[in-house]
């Protein structure tokens, strides 16, 4: 790395960067940099060149393109109830050994709160063909978990991480129109579609920024450039694509830099039913939420079914959001029978494999019958 260099985030070249980066590219972009630039007012070389310092420096944890999993893998947020001797293993275990769980949190919240035994939370998918329970009841085998509750997205209302842009909100400002909503089908794909799936998602290394990016990707799946390029906007235009992203490392502190943000809040609400979308599409209107969506806590969670995180530099204040998307929601007329807020502590993240052939290759190594791990209506509680 080039110490002169600049690759904090206070710099203001690079916050102009970031403000466009972290979650202002939608979509599949063909010169994603050229795009940063455009947008931001920075050349494209500066762009290159704070992107590669900051990803070398650690300042940003990863640059990729991510994709809308949730419709290419069956997915859940998982609550672990690990007995607490057990519990700093079964974070390392969850993250270090097992492709298919994402984030990986420990939770704290008030001890008369439901589920506040349940201080262990991952997010987990399941590749098309395989058992999100039976992959979960492997894994609470595996950490020595007592139990666990699966949580599929229903619906999702928001999907962002624009810490940067996020710093200055004021409690309460939200969009002008209720937030969007994105169902949870699976998509079927073709052979040469995956392909492209699989050379889209991996991550940049930093010298892998320069030039054309998708070249080499292209040739590394076998597929021509211009073919490549064609199919992943196809993917896009299906809606698949998320977006090309530099994802800060926003717990750590990196050099002398204090963290981009220090609370990590999911916030509960339960709302009646048949007011899930209408709560959440309120909730995902709120720019202070990163991540909003319709799941089913059930009883472990006092029935909750609307659920948010919401990221941030002083506890007090995230609370004060809280509040007033609490307030808005009454406003809106949507009744709520109880909150709550799960604070995260220990965390680490990375993407979550969703390629079926990728399952079958971790069954081998970890000495499993794949068959054994196919989804049926009752395994994954579709009866």
């Amino acid at each position: 790395m080039t110490t002169a260099v600049p690759y904090h985030v206070d710099d203001p070249t690079n916050r102009a960067i970031l403000a466009i980066s972290e979650d202002q590219l939608q979509g599949f972009q063909r010169d994603p940099i050229g795009e940063i630039a455009r947008r931001s007012g920075v050349a494209p070389g500066v762009v290159r060149e704070r992107i590669q310092a900051m990803l070398e420096a650690g300042t940003i944890r990863r640059v990729r393109q991510t994709l809308l999993a949730t419709n290419l893998a069956r997915g859940a947020l998982v609550a672990w109830e690990v007995p607490e001797d057990r519990l700093r293993a079964a974070f390392d275990y969850m993250f270090e050994q097992d492709p298919f769980s994402g984030h990986v949190v420990v939770r704290t919240t008030d001890a008369a709160n439901p589920g506040a035994n349940y201080r262990l939370w991952t997010t987990l998918k399941a590749p098309q063909g395989f058992s999100l329970r039976k992959h979960a009841e492997y894994l609470r085998d595996q950490t020595g978990a007592r139990r666990f509750r699966l949580m599929p997205a229903k619906r999702l209302f928001t999907l962002g991480v624009g810490h940067v842009r996020r710093r200055e909100i004021e409690p309460g400002a939200r969009t002008p129109e209720p937030g969007r909503v994105l169902d949870t089908d699976l998509a079927t794909l073709t052979p040469e579609e995956w392909r492209v799936v699989e050379a889209l998602k991996e991550e940049f290394a930093p010298g892998a920024l320069s030039g054309d990016i998708w070249a080499a990707r292209a040739h590394a799946a076998g597929i021509p450039p211009a073919t490549f390029c064609r199919v992943a906007e196809s993917l896009d235009e299906r809606g698949l694509v998320g977006r090309f992203s530099t994802f800060l490392e926003h717990v750590k502190a990196v050099g002398a830099a204090p963290p981009v943000t220090s609370y990590n809040a999911l916030f509960h609400w339960a709302v009646p039913p048949g007011r899930e979308i209408d709560a959440g599409r309120e909730v995902g209107r709120h720019h202070i939420m990163t991540h909003a969506y319709w799941r089913e806590g059930g009883p472990e969670f006092h029935d909750v079914n609307v659920m948010g995180v919401a990221h941030g530099t002083d506890k007090a204040r995230l609370l004060a959001h809280k509040a007033a998307i609490d307030a808005h929601l009454r406003e809106a007329g949507i009744p709520l029978a109880y909150t709550a807020v799960f604070w995260g502590g220990r965390s680490e993240i990375k993407p979550s494999e969703v390629l079926p052939a990728a399952y079958a290759r971790w069954c081998a190594q970890v000495g499993l019958d794949p068959d054994v791990m196919r989804e049926d209506a009752e395994s994954d509680g579709r009866t």
